[in-house]
């Protein structure tokens, strides 16, 4: 039934429903990882501090889930599944490693669920990005990627991964002196969980002529991405909390000046160093160790950089 789904959403797409691709494909980019991953850098270094920590934590734990049940349930693609469904443009290139849960939605649950379950923002704002999560789940859906099933349970995933946060987030607040157990349970869960996809047993298909049709191995590449940004935010946190502390309690040019920085040397992080690193060190490894490297700069490295530069220079004007 849900492939029955895809190709009917898919001869609407070819047909009637064509002028919708695009913003579809508008939709899913709000879904991406890399996309996920600057907003919620800019809400912490920029906007809030705590909101956007909170976002990285829930994020943090969503992208453990996500690896957990993509390398436990094994499910393949949709066109890989039944040749019919043929993935609109290059909406392919995204779609990484084994199908369930959908990991776009689970970024979107992240990112936008992440708001729209915390009570201490407006109401309308809310139900946007409550609308957001849906439409970046549906997109996975319009434009053949991924089941219905996957965006469902995605969904359900992020959101209660977020509450759940919600509620960390606050038992922390009350006890600050628990953080570096938290910390503890997190690394430890997450080494858990490369250790579990390092060594199960993948599935083996083959096609009709012997080739084997999906790599576990390859599968689980984004597995270990998940862990090593969950390890990496974890350590980062603490590190900051601890020897940082930084704030964005902060002037307007400050934001902007933040802003600019940040997303200038992001990018030079991730489509500089990181693949630099990836190349260095090959397989699962390099994977972990790169993006490890990406978001312990994201949660420690430019805060401590922001704060001894800001520091430097109230110094030097005086204050």
């Amino acid at each position: 039934m849900d492939i029955n789904i895809l190709l009917a959403l898919q001869d609407f797409r070819n047909g009637a429903g064509a002028f919708l691709a695009g913003f579809f494909s508008k939709m899913t980019w709000l879904g991406e990882l890399n996309t996920a991953l600057i907003i919620m850098a800019l809400l912490y270094w920029c906007v809030s501090k705590d909101f956007g920590a909170y976002l990285l934590m829930g994020w943090s734990g969503n992208r453990l889930v996500n690896g957990m049940l993509k390398v436990t349930v094994c499910a393949y693609r949709p066109w890989i599944r039944d040749a019919r469904v043929v993935p609109y443009g290059d909406s392919i290139t995204t779609a990484t490693g084994y199908s369930f849960p959908s990991g776009h939605t689970m970024n979107a649950a992240t990112v936008y669920g992440g708001g729209a379950v915390r009570k201490d923002l407006p109401r309308v704002l809310r139900i946007v990005l409550g609308l957001l999560v849906l439409l970046v789940a549906f997109s996975r859906n319009y434009l053949g990627v991924h089941t219905p099933q996957d965006v469902l349970v995605g969904a359900a995933a992020g959101i209660l991964v977020m509450w759940l946060t919600v509620k960390l987030m606050e038992w922390v607040k009350i006890h600050p002196e628990k953080d570096l157990l938290v910390v503890c349970i997190g690394v430890g869960l997450a080494i858990a969980v490369a250790i579990y996809a390092a060594v199960k047993p993948y599935p083996v298909d083959k096609d009709a002529a012997g080739k084997v049709l999906v790599e576990g191995a390859k599968m689980a590449n984004d597995t270990f991405k998940g862990v090593g940004w969950c390890a990496a935010f974890l350590t980062g946190w603490i590190l900051e909390r601890r020897f940082v502390q930084f704030s964005t309690d902060i002037s307007m040019v400050k934001r902007f000046t933040r802003l600019a920085v940040g997303l200038l040397s992001y990018y030079a992080v991730s489509l500089i160093f990181v693949p630099a690193v990836k190349n260095w060190i090959s397989g699962a490894p390099g994977t972990f160790v790169s993006c490890y490297l990406q978001m312990l700069y994201v949660a420690f490295i430019f805060p401590w950089i922001l704060k001894r530069f800001e520091k430097t220079d109230s110094e030097q004007s005086g204050f």
